[in-house]
């Protein structure tokens, strides 16, 4: 006797969960299953000669996590007063990552098939480290693609 799925596991099949933060104006949706932290950075070290999009490093629990300024990194201007920012701690390749962001938002539970690709006039440099975006009532929110995001040779490609 075979059973048959149950409704809630098949909806939930279809839903993705998204840590959502704001850089500048702008939604983005980070998969929470690569969000292992969220939290206030304090004493970030600089890293002379390091990429502009390197804010520095920081000891996390004794572990070294290097601080990517998201703002930089996108290409958006620098925060014109010392408001205090957010980080979101995620791993690549065996690295700890802090993504510093303006604002934390919600966690939101969107379907798969509600993701559209990249639209055809998004900026060329957010391109090549999103995987798409969710119309929302009231905004837009863009889907960042960790991977590429901290990928060396999309930062080249995002200068």
């Amino acid at each position: 006797m075979t059973s048959k799925p149950n409704q809630m596991t098949a909806h939930r099949d279809d839903e993705i969960e998204y840590v959502t933060v704001t850089v500048g104006e702008q939604l983005f949706g980070l998969p929470i299953a690569r969000v292992h932290d969220v939290f206030l950075p304090a004493r970030v070290t600089p890293v002379p000669l390091s990429r502009p999009e390197i804010a520095g490093v920081l000891n996390l629990r004794g572990r070294i996590i290097t601080m990517l300024d998201m703002r930089s990194r996108l290409g958006l201007p620098p925060l014109k007063n010392d408001a205090e920012r957010m980080a979101v701690g995620v791993e690549f390749r065996g690295e700890a990552y802090g993504l510093l962001v303006d604002t934390m938002g919600e966690v939101m539970r969107l379907g798969r098939s509600s993701r559209d690709p990249n639209p055809t006039h998004l900026d060329p440099s957010w391109a090549t480290v999103t995987t798409g975006v969710h119309s929302l009532e009231a905004r837009l929110m863009v889907v960042l693609d960790i991977d590429r995001l901290l990928e060396p040779q999309t930062h080249a490609l995002a200068a």
